[in-house]
């Protein structure tokens, strides 16, 4: 099985920031390598670390990750919408919103990173199950045409880029 990279008319161009970090040409191969490089990269924050901000306004390390894995819920449920030829538009969400309503701070960083596992192995076994032709099929999402197969690009292209926000701005060490 093999998650072959979309055709840049497959996404929206929002969300090329996200498909630009995924230079592999199978995405299933760094969804799953993912759930380790994110715990190697915050499973031994000390606690005080996880609360850190580094401006006012700003999310904590625990947001970050919370974040991380609300974006890759709704990803998975639009992966699997489109995948299976829902043909209505699938609705945006506002993560400012989501962030402040969900409580992530009130959560240890470890609870948070074996969610996380949780949901990104779950999305990785449906999306390893799906046929070519349903990874091809193109939906609407947030009222912009996008493939199943666009779709786990930009779990991947996220996670990296909030990674990489991690280790600019938080100082959290990522990669070996």
């Amino acid at each position: 099985m093999k998650i072959e990279r979309p055709a840049a008319g497959e996404y929206p161009s929002v969300f090329e920031r996200y498909v630009a970090r995924v230079p592999e040409t199978d995405a299933l191969a760094p969804l799953e390598r993912q759930v380790s490089e994110v715990r190697a990269a915050l499973g031994a924050l000390p606690a005080e670390r996880a609360a850190y901000r580094y401006a006012p306004g700003k999310w904590s390390v625990r947001e970050v990750l919370g974040h991380v894995t609300d974006t890759e819920r709704v990803f998975a449920y639009r992966a699997m919408c489109i995948a299976r030829g829902e043909t209505a538009s699938l609705p945006g969400f506002e993560e400012n919103d989501y962030a402040a309503n969900a409580g992530h701070d009130r959560y240890a960083l470890g609870d948070l990173l074996a969610e996380f596992e949780a949901v990104r192995r779950a999305n990785v076994s449906m999306l390893s199950h799906l046929d070519e032709k349903a990874l091809r099929r193109v939906g609407t999402a947030n009222g912009a045409p996008v493939s199943a197969r666009a779709i786990a690009y930009m779990m991947v292209g996220h996670a990296r880029h909030h990674l990489a926000v991690l280790a600019d701005k938080y100082g959290v060490a990522v990669g070996a």
